[in-house]
């Protein structure tokens, strides 16, 4: 694998794990840091920014097509919806350092595009949080190896 398919492979990864298809990119940025492929800060980038712009894909989601919520292919279900409103009504904008988190990360994404939080915090302050998390994960992984 050439370290330009690894980046690839590792943003894909990783976008496809923050938005509607399931992933586990962790596992992969962990095989890519342990094999030495690439450059392990390219690889954190591009895990980082692939993730968040999957996250940016839910919130464009609750954003323009909370109408379809109901929908079998909405990334979130209503109930999803409803649960966690709560938790970013009551931490507003800090709770989206939590969009890594698997089943409340995607909820989260999602109530704020339909709460039309905008863009530029939202990538920021949820780019914040999955560089947090990517980063246990390689500092974990490298320290192992």
């Amino acid at each position: 694998m050439t370290d330009l398919s690894a980046y690839a492979g590792m943003f894909g990864s990783a976008f496809l794990a923050a938005s509607i298809l399931p992933g586990a990119s962790e596992v992969l940025l962990v095989a890519l840091l342990v094999a030495g492929t690439g450059e392990p800060w390219i690889v954190l980038a591009s895990a980082t920014i692939g993730n968040t712009l999957g996250s940016v894909t839910n919130w464009a989601f609750g954003r323009f097509l909370i109408r379809y919520r109901q929908r079998r292919w909405f990334p979130v279900s209503p109930s999803q919806i409803d649960r966690f409103s709560s938790l970013f009504q009551r931490y507003g904008m800090a709770s989206l350092l939590l969009a890594w988190a698997p089943i409340v990360g995607d909820a989260l994404t999602v109530i704020a595009g339909t709460l039309r939080v905008p863009l530029l915090p939202f990538a920021l302050i949820v780019g914040i949080g999955k560089l947090g998390r990517y980063l246990v994960v390689a500092g974990g992984a490298l320290a192992w190896t």
